[in-house]
């Protein structure tokens, strides 16, 4: 019976997470939109049948639809006038308002995901303390790959295989990068002398799930309290988690990350599950992080993503005409249709790897 009610919680969380971020991701496009005076036919939480949908005194209805797992907003002319009844005024149709306007309906979203993970961040700093992200090492496990590579207390990680460093969360993540001959160069700063270090880590559970790379270095987060240290933290923190999330991206169009690394729904699902049990903390600082992630992921310059249409909205302004909305249609569609054939591979990959 207490598996049972785990795994409800787990559910009921992961839906509340992922309404939250969806929800104000879409409530900053539908905000400027509608301050903008574009014409919008819905507001909607979640994908697939409604569920239950009001009419506005505004006119628009707002829906709560069936899967929590996305949302929209529907705006008029998003790409090209798409009013068959012609009731529309032409100056409410979003893709014939100013490019400023476009820019900043396309870009709201993202912005309101980015605001959340900032007051998150800050809200965890100012409760339980703002910690550290200093990469010093504080100790090494006796007998590890670092002690044995000579690595000691006090040394500040200022490279990772060459890249600079100023955080943990960086070094982390050049750390969980795969080394073709499974040797990391570590490069510290010892009392003002720079000197690199050949660490070969200690690999358990090779090619399982749980597949671990142990270097030994051990560190010990120093925690400040109070509004300013808190503010730092946050922008600290923001842009230390924004840089693993650009290394992470380049990584897997190089082949530093493979796509199975990924998780879908079912691998942030048992993320969810995991951070419940280790406390509220570990929640909120999960949903930052998700948070940060969407803004990110809908940024990037791909077709079917906001960043997709400010790409084409840049191309526009520089070419001085607009896009042929067919075409931009055609693309849209054929990358929104990858995007769910990506997302249903790492979901199959997830459930796979929870077997």
């Amino acid at each position: 019976m207490g598996a049972v009610f785990s795994v409800l919680l787990n559910i009921i969380l992961f839906v509340l997470i992922l309404g939250i971020l969806v929800f104000v991701h879409e409530l900053g496009h539908f905000l400027v939109a509608k301050k903008c005076g574009v014409y919008i036919y819905e507001f909607s939480i979640g994908m697939g049948p409604a569920i239950k949908t009001i009419k506005g005194k505004d006119g628009i209805n707002y829906s709560i639809r069936a899967l929590p797992l996305g949302g929209y907003v529907q705006m008029a002319g998003e790409i090209y006038e798409d009013d068959d009844s012609k009731k529309i005024p032409k100056k409410q149709f979003m893709c014939n308002r100013p490019w400023w306007q476009r820019l900043l309906i396309l870009c709201a979203g993202v912005f309101n995901n980015f605001v959340l993970a900032l007051l998150l961040l800050f809200f965890i700093a100012l409760v339980w303390g703002a910690r550290s992200l200093n990469p010093t090492v504080d100790g090494v496990v006796e007998g590890s790959a670092a002690e044995q590579a000579g690595i000691k207390a006090g040394d500040v990680i200022t490279k990772v295989n060459g890249r600079k460093v100023k955080t943990w969360d960086k070094a982390q993540i050049y750390l969980l990068l795969k080394d073709k001959d499974g040797a990391y160069d570590i490069t510290v700063d010892r009392d003002g002398e720079s000197i690199t270090f050949s660490v070969t880590p200690t690999v358990k559970n090779k090619g399982e799930k749980n597949e671990t790379h142990e270097f030994g270095i051990q560190s010990i987060a120093k925690v400040r309290k109070g509004f300013v240290p808190s503010v730092k933290y946050a922008f600290q923190k923001f842009f230390a988690v924004w840089d693993q999330m650009l290394i992470t991206v380049f990584n897997l169009f190089t082949g530093g990350i493979s796509v199975g690394d990924l998780s879908g729904p079912v691998g942030i699902y048992e993320v969810v599950g995991e951070a419940r049990k280790t406390g509220v903390v570990n929640v909120l600082y999960l949903m930052a992080y998700l948070s940060l992630n969407l803004g990110v992921m809908n940024i990037l310059p791909i077709p079917a993503l906001d960043g997709g249409h400010v790409l084409f909205l840049l191309i526009e302004l520089v070419t001085r005409r607009k896009m042929n909305a067919k075409v931009e249609n055609i693309i849209t569609t054929v990358f929104f249709a990858l995007l769910l054939l990506l997302m249903l591979y790492v979901t199959i990959h997830d459930v796979i790897k929870l077997f």
